[in-house]
């Protein structure tokens, strides 16, 4: 008979499943493993302690035929032990036994295990309940082992479909940034700064219940669109290195308009809602709404404005005072600090004005990182 002594361990073959035997009575062991071994790898333990020991080792059961009735732990409370083992927890289970009545089999099912064998063995019996456990183990093992590979191919495709979008989406952004007096670098400060103020508002009561994570993530996904109707503006009024006249500027401001249009368009195009396109078409379309009603397009007013919009109305604002553009110098980060003040409750929602005085230090730190190279 090979069959594993008691403390050792026989390597088993590469087709062949491991079965664990457990019982106190050195001679059921052995009539259990010269039943098993032609067919199986065996492994055999004298007590619930060393069960335990051999089962979270190498090679590891596919199967343990367990006896009930054991001296210090019993098939009980090793099958408990077992289940509570996250390494042993899918170990298949069955009680071999000389209790015979139909409430010691019900007790045994309900704690988990698989089958239940009474004693003395009928050779058939045996053989074919191990065959149809192990058959089930494999069954299930390849199942488990497919929906792992099909998860991790899932993941990698949205991961691939999520890198796609994203680089689409930077470069539609970077696209109208080329048009405008303005770089990619004012996409990455503007993106930022986006996500400082709605991580910063997630524990504010106003805000709390809409900057879910899931929401922040996609307002800085979205926020390098905000400009992205400036496609449409023509170059002379773009381009104008001076201020402009009254009919140029009502032209400049249908940008945000033409954004928000384009990107209906393309929800429209689609066979399903995008959540972050639905969010950039807020900000596209209301950036340049004002908290005391005097933006545009819509002059919406104070909580009519979408929380998006009213993040990306400060972002925007700060990144063009600190920034040099062809009609203006930067000016420093104290003045652009107070004249975000001086708009509070006027063009912004005071109480984003507030979180970005708290995370003014942050705004500074991203705006250096960002910072335009002298030839651009």
């Amino acid at each position: 008979m090979q069959v594993l002594a008691m403390n050792g361990a026989i390597p088993p073959g590469p087709s062949r499943a491991t079965v664990l035997i457990v019982d106190d009575d050195t001679g059921n062991l052995g009539i259990l493993g010269n039943l098993l071994q032609p067919q199986h790898d065996v492994l055999a333990a004298p007590s619930g302690e060393r069960a335990l020991q051999i089962s979270t080792g190498t090679p590891k059961p596919d199967l343990i035929l367990l006896d009930v009735l054991m001296p210090h732990l019993d098939g009980y409370a090793v099958l408990a032990r077992l289940r509570q083992n996250p390494a042993t927890l899918d170990i298949p289970v069955i009680f071999v036994t000389g209790l015979d009545s139909t409430e010691d089999e019900e007790k045994g099912l309900a704690l988990g295990a698989v089958d239940y064998i009474a004693k003395p063995y009928r050779s058939s019996i045996v053989l074919a309940r191990v065959r149809t456990q192990l058959e089930l183990k494999r069954a299930r093992d390849r199942l488990r082992n497919q929906n792992a590979y099909l998860e991790a191919e899932v993941a990698r495709r949205m991961q691939d479909t999520l890198l796609v979008q994203d680089v689409t989406i930077n470069a539609l952004a970077e696209l109208a940034e080329t048009r405008d007096n303005e770089t990619g670098n004012h996409i990455r400060r503007t993106q930022q700064y986006v996500r400082i103020l709605a991580q910063r508002l997630q524990t504010h009561p106003r805000f709390a219940g809409f900057l879910t994570d899931k929401v922040v993530e996609l307002m800085a996904k979205s926020a390098p669109l905000h400009d992205i109707g400036k496609v449409g503006i023509p170059d002379q009024i773009l381009l104008k290195p001076g201020k402009l006249n009254e009919e140029e500027w009502a032209i400049m401001k249908t940008h945000s308009m033409l954004g928000a249009l384009s990107i209906e368009r393309a929800l429209r195009n689609a066979d399903r809602r995008l959540d972050f396109l639905d969010m950039a078409m807020q900000i596209a379309r209301f950036h340049h709404e004002k908290w005391d009603g005097n933006g545009y397009p819509e002059g919406l007013k104070e909580n009519d404005i979408p929380i998006p919009a009213r993040l990306m109305a400060l972002a925007d604002v700060f990144d063009a005072l600190v920034t040099r553009r062809v009609y203006k110098e930067a000016i420093p980060f104290y003045m652009a600090k107070e004249i975000i003040v001086a708009e509070r409750g006027r063009h912004f929602d005071p109480d984003v004005v507030d979180v970005f005085l708290e995370n003014f230090d942050d705004f500074v730190t991203v705006a250096e990182k960002y910072r335009e190279s002298d030839g651009e």
